[in-house]
């Protein structure tokens, strides 16, 4: 199995709530990867009536389950480690991202110490234009 697949593999999500389509490229200091909005998700129904967008939050967990839990899995594949859990997040939107819409992940650690990962994590759309960037942090549960 690729590695990529294996840390795929130990995400603890599942549709609906997966975020990741691709992981495309990961080591120990950042991690790449892709997700395609479908316009079927449920949230679109309601966000925004007759003009829907993805919300911030999503895009949010999205940028999560790429930038920070993949890496966090990456970097304690050999650990006992139970959970990821995210702790905070800080993010600048500045543009929309509409159903159908694919977009990229960047994902740059900045630290990786006593238990809490901290990453710089931007989100690009199909045009290589910036959507959403910030930085996420989570605590590595054993």
């Amino acid at each position: 199995m690729k590695e990529t697949d294996l840390i795929l593999s130990k995400l603890p999500y599942q549709k609906p709530f997966l975020f990741v389509d691709e992981l495309l490229q990961i080591d120990e200091n950042e991690a790449k990867g892709t997700f395609t909005f479908d316009e079927k998700l449920d949230f679109y129904k309601g966000h925004f009536k007759d003009n829907p967008i993805t919300p911030g939050v999503i895009l949010i967990e999205t940028m999560a389950q790429i930038g920070l839990v993949c890496l966090g899995i990456y970097l304690t594949l050999n650990e006992d480690v139970s959970q990821i859990a995210f702790s905070s997040s800080e993010v600048e939107f500045l543009k929309p991202v509409f159903p159908n819409e694919k977009v990229t992940v960047f994902s740059e650690k900045v630290y990786f110490r006593f238990g809490k990962l901290k990453c710089k994590v931007r989100m690009m759309n199909s045009k290589k234009e910036e959507v959403c960037s910030g930085t996420l942090s989570g605590i590595i549960i054993k």
